[in-house]
């Protein structure tokens, strides 16, 4: 757990430039969030980012794969793709790729509370 945490704490750091987020532990992993909305999550010291419908081609043409997990014996994918190996390293690619994901937020937010 301490390594994951090491990894929260980096990605946090990643994302300050961008503005202010947190890590809230959550089903073994850690939700992170801007303004009370989850846009990102980390399992398995992985980070994924918030997909819709208006962004979910931008992670598929670079071959991310989405945020998958085992519940009984079947398989679920949530709105989630893993975040670009390029922005894990670079706080100006990530925040390109944080608006991406704030923005699938916002608006699956805003759909929730129609």
């Amino acid at each position: 757990m301490a390594k994951e945490n090491e990894f929260v704490e980096y990605v946090l750091d990643l994302f300050g430039p961008w503005g202010p987020v947190k890590a809230k532990a959550m089903f073994g992993g850690f939700g992170i969030y801007r303004n009370n909305l989850m846009f990102g999550l980390i399992a398995d010291e992985m980070l994924y980012l918030k997909t819709d419908e208006k962004t979910r081609s931008a992670f598929e043409s670079k071959g991310l794969p989405p945020f998958t997990y085992a519940k009984k014996g079947k398989k679920f994918s949530m709105s989630y793709c893993q975040a670009p190996e390029e922005a894990l390293e670079d706080p100006e690619e990530m925040a390109v790729w944080a608006e991406k994901a704030y923005g699938a937020a916002v608006r699956a937010n805003k759909k929730k509370k129609a």
